[in-house]
């Protein structure tokens, strides 16, 4: 049977308001008394409920998410999942919030982070730039006690206190593993298309792509599409022009739209093409045979995971890291899941 605060309150020979006071932290106990009160609790092994003592003060636990701006669908699917998740916060005693930075730009990042430890949140969660400043602002976040979680992409030196996402290296070794065996023995070499390498997961990524191909294949200086599609497509479209031997691409960003939208003005359906997320894009480009392999992370799952972080945090409760850990998902045109318009249809399979 589990211990209770009765249990402690004879075992200290204090009353029960007394224990209730030392549970919550309140002033009017003796350092003596409280003493006896902690000694208590650890002879007996008492295992607080912080959610139903939380709920008995009907503490409220706004988090915010700091996410890039612009035309990236995947960032655009985690803020439509925190406004998803955001519609049932109240029942789960969580006030969600988004704030939009320019992707990338270190700046802007760091005066949001700055700006939420003002609110007085009891937790962020952020997709972040590799930059000293940003590391900085990390470590304000933690002096101030505010739990801090990175999306997507990790800064684990920084002092944050959980990492959500998949693991990037793991990512890129895939990825180099399905275009080697995709490509065989066809000769030709492959270009890489990223966003920034000021981001930690577009370098983790690549470092594993480039670990994972054969040492004979050539892989192309990284093209640096910011994210943004037309850049993209000028880059791939320039690209396919200089090396018309070209096997195969792998987009280790977004950016898809751009690159997609070059390999059909160029006619290359023959190129062995692996990108990340799936999206409308990417699923139709799947579908057409213009991309060959999609990875994908669920960001309804990496919201979800964020917040039970945050909120575990916040209450000093350990994580549980089988439940938080972020599966990366391999897709090709033969194992697409059920697009969207799919699942409303009766008798489509659900998720």
């Amino acid at each position: 049977m589990r211990p209770t605060v009765h249990d402690i309150a004879e075992t200290a020979g204090v009353s029960l308001a007394t224990v209730d006071r030392v549970l919550n932290d309140r002033p009017g106990v003796r350092g003596v008394t409280k003493a006896k009160v902690e000694a208590a609790i650890v002879s007996l092994g008492y295992v607080r409920d912080v959610a139903a003592a939380n709920l008995a003060k009907s503490r409220v636990y706004p988090l915010v998410f700091i996410l890039p701006e612009g035309d990236n669908p995947f960032m655009r699917g985690l803020e439509a999942e925190v406004r998803r998740a955001g519609l049932h916060s109240p029942a789960e005693r969580t006030r969600l919030s988004v704030a939009t930075v320019p992707a990338f730009d270190a700046g802007a990042l760091v005066k949001a982070i700055d700006a939420a430890i003002m609110e007085d949140v009891s937790g962020i969660a952020a997709v972040v730039v590799d930059a000293p400043e940003v590391s900085a602002a990390i470590a304000r976040v933690h002096a101030a006690g505010i739990p801090f979680v990175t999306l997507v992409s990790d800064l684990a030196n920084s002092g944050r206190d959980h990492f959500v996402g998949v693991d990037n290296i793991a990512a890129g070794r895939t990825a180099g593993s399905l275009m080697g065996r995709f490509l065989g023995e066809r000769p030709g070499a492959v270009a890489v298309l990223a966003g920034s390498m000021r981001v930690r997961d577009h370098r983790e990524r690549l470092d594993g792509f480039h670990a994972a191909m054969p040492v004979t294949r050539t892989v192309l200086p990284v093209l640096e599409g910011q994210d943004d599609p037309d850049l993209s497509f000028s880059l791939i479209s320039d690209c396919l022009a200089a090396n018309p031997t070209l096997a195969g691409i792998y987009n280790l960003g977004a950016g898809n739209r751009g690159l997609i939208q070059a390999l059909s003005a160029r006619g290359r359906a023959d190129l062995c093409v692996i990108a990340h997320e799936l999206t409308a894009e990417t699923r139709a480009a799947l579908e057409t045979g213009l991309v060959d392999a999609v990875l994908n992370q669920d960001a309804g799952h990496e919201v979800r995971s964020a917040i039970r972080v945050l909120r575990a945090k916040a209450d000093g409760l350990p994580v549980i890291s089988a439940q938080e850990r972020i599966r990366l998902d391999i897709f090709i045109k033969d194992n697409l899941p059920a697009g969207p318009d799919e699942d409303e249809q009766p008798g489509a399979a659900g998720n």
